[in-house]
């Protein structure tokens, strides 16, 4: 019996034995990027979602935690029915299975998918200060970590990039700034990872919210710009700009001003692009590392778009004009063959 199949069968004797549910089927509901993956169990009287995160490899105690913080804010998360921590298992509700992306691949108009999630999002910056405060801090720490992740996996391991010294330099010179710039803005709550692929479309109180077992307090920007410069899907700048805009008028309505908001459109603009730069740079580090650690091949096709939000910021930004060269021209030529060469080998085996 394998592992998949053990953990089949202990989810089967829980549910019926346990709990008391009659299931009449159970099949896939998705994975994640981690070792969990979730089960949609179909009874009689309607559907619920099983979280598997095996106990060795998983803890679901944040996700509790990050989930009664979230939903004692009001906003959309899969309630938790039953809990069993010390298997890794837990009885959600289900959200459907309907993503915000999947419905913006098929050209729906954005606006009013948009204009839920940043209501939403306001309701946790604005609401969620005390919340925030139970949350390990976006330390320069954190921060440097997450950095760190795009010099070993996507430049030296994906690109086979050695840089030199005084690329080296430039590249710290540019991290040290952005950290500076992230632990500078205000603090809220922040889910870490609020985009298309993590937020569902749900009859009522849309969206419904998942994955934010990794929530954090940190950059009032670092949501925003995960949603609308999306790693999956992306928009004109005028039309980012303009939704940004929006959303720094509903907190300053809601009485954010001065201190969440900023003191000018152009200040909170500043704080997203440049927390932007920050996630996107992590970002090409984890999904190199999801396919030479993991053989988790799907993420690559999305590098030129993390990289073009990079450049694109370093470009508009002063500070970080150096950074942009570097990237214009030692690394942005390199990224299709690199990508071609991922896409020779057959899936889940990455090069040594």
């Amino acid at each position: 019996m394998t592992e998949s199949d053990a953990r089949l069968a202990l989810i089967e004797d829980w549910l019926s034995r346990e709990l008391r549910l009659a299931a009449q089927r159970i099949e896939p509901a998705s994975s994640d990027a981690s070792f969990r993956r979730y089960l949609r169990v179909f009874g009689a009287h309607g559907t619920w979602i099983v979280m598997d995160a095996p106990p060795d490899k998983e803890d679901v105690r944040p996700y509790l935690k990050v989930s009664g913080l979230l939903e004692s804010l009001g906003v959309h998360v899969p309630h938790v029915y039953e809990t069993d921590a010390a298997r890794g298992l837990l009885l959600l509700e289900d959200l459907g299975s309907t993503l915000y992306l999947d419905r913006l691949d098929a050209g729906e108009d954005p606006q009013p998918l948009y204009r839920d999630a940043l209501a939403a999002l306001s309701v946790i910056q604005l609401r969620g200060g005390a919340a925030s405060r139970e949350l390990p801090p976006y330390d320069s720490t954190a921060l440097e970590r997450e950095l760190a992740l795009m010099p070993e996996w996507f430049l030296a391991r994906h690109l086979g990039l050695e840089a030199t010294p005084g690329e080296r330099e430039l590249i710290a010179t540019g991290f040290a700034f952005l950290i500076r710039e992230a632990l500078a803005q205000p603090e809220v709550f922040v889910h870490r990872d609020y985009h298309a692929r993590n937020l569902m479309v749900v009859p009522g109180r849309n969206p419904g919210i998942i994955d934010f077992q990794d929530a954090l307090r940190g950059p009032v920007g670092y949501d925003l710009v995960s949603l609308l410069k999306d790693c999956y899907i992306a928009w004109p700048r005028a039309r980012v700009v303009e939704w940004v805009s929006g959303y720094r008028a509903q907190l300053c309505a809601a009485g954010g001003a001065g201190s969440l908001a900023g003191a000018s459109d152009a200040q909170f603009l500043r704080w997203f692009d440049l927390i932007g730069v920050q996630r996107h740079i992590k970002v090409l580090g984890i999904f190199c590392r999801l396919w030479y650690r993991d053989g988790k091949r799907g993420y690559l096709a999305d590098l030129p778009r993390v990289l073009a939000y990079v450049r694109e910021a370093c470009a508009l930004y002063g500070e970080l004009a150096s950074l942009g060269r570097f990237l214009a021209e030692r690394v942005a030529p390199q990224l299709p063959r690199a990508n071609a060469r991922a896409a020779a080998l057959p899936e889940g085996q990455a090069r040594a």
